[in-house]
């Protein structure tokens, strides 16, 4: 599936090493290399860590195509409801086979 359809909107990128990154989809290619622009990144805690969740921006990114696991449409609506310091949940393993 081309991922043309996405370019302008706001996606979630999930990482072969575990990473879940957000941003607006500038522009893709063949490769699947991804360029996002106000890109945050989200660090869910465990339920057993004290520390809230947290989010750091990162900007203008680009993400090579062997990296992206899923990239997915967010709906923004939703995703401004959730209090994302507050969301607790089980740590997104890497997919790279060692």
């Amino acid at each position: 599936m081309s991922l043309q359809a996405y370019i302008n909107k706001k996606v979630l990128i999930l990482t072969v090493d575990g990473r879940t990154l957000l941003g607006t989809l500038l522009s893709t290619d063949q490769l699947t290399n991804l360029v996002l622009s106000n890109t945050i990144e989200r660090i869910i805690r465990t339920p057993d860590d004290p520390e809230p969740s947290s989010q750091i921006e990162h900007g203008l990114y680009l993400i090579r195509g062997d990296n992206v696991v899923v990239c997915g449409e967010v709906n923004e609506e939703i995703d401004r409801e959730i209090d994302w310091s507050k969301v607790k949940g089980q740590v997104v393993k890497g997919t790279k086979n060692a």
